[in-house]
């Protein structure tokens, strides 16, 4: 008789006979299941030397990361077609200003500025802060090291030169 039910679960893919009259077991053995794992999707390659900003004025030169927006991407696209000098003015006691030359999109938020921050006004504008403010602007970079910042952008009008590294 054991001999029958050892067969009759050998055929049904169940497994176990105990040897000497043990019990046998009627759970069906573990099917091995194949789990597909989704496919990763693909990515943008990251380019580890992607370019940052470099700012040019009174013979210092400053580097900034880029904002992760649409308006900082468009900037870096149109730096990428060569350099851009501004002629840019003291505003507020607190930026440097001047013309972009183009339109950018607008990606305002309300913000506080800190000294260092590379921000887009109006969609046209560009400015430098070496102090605060807070208004609805677009941020499309941040200097790295914006110690004395005031001092080295100078007083009045001075040419500004953006380009990438």
């Amino acid at each position: 008789m054991l001999k029958w039910m050892c067969l009759l679960l050998a055929l049904l893919g169940l497994s176990a006979c105990g040897s000497g009259g043990g019990a046998v077991s009627t759970a069906p053995s573990p099917t091995p299941v194949s789990v597909s794992q989704p496919s990763p999707s693909p990515q943008v390659p990251t380019d580890p030397e992607e370019p940052m900003l470099k700012i040019t004025v009174n013979g210092h030169a400053f580097l900034a990361d880029f904002e992760d927006n649409r308006s900082a991407a468009q900037f870096r696209d149109r730096l990428a077609q060569g350099p851009l000098t501004v002629s840019m003015e003291d505003y507020g006691g607190f930026e440097k200003v001047g013309p972009l030359g183009t339109t950018l999109t607008r990606n305002d938020q309300q913000i506080t500025t800190q000294p260092g921050d590379v921000i887009l006004y109006q969609g046209n504008q560009i400015t430098i802060y070496y102090g605060t403010n807070t208004w609805s602007f677009t941020r499309l970079a941040k200097i790295q090291d914006p110690a004395d910042l005031a001092d080295k952008l100078g007083g009045g009008t001075v040419q500004v030169t953006f380009s990438l590294t």
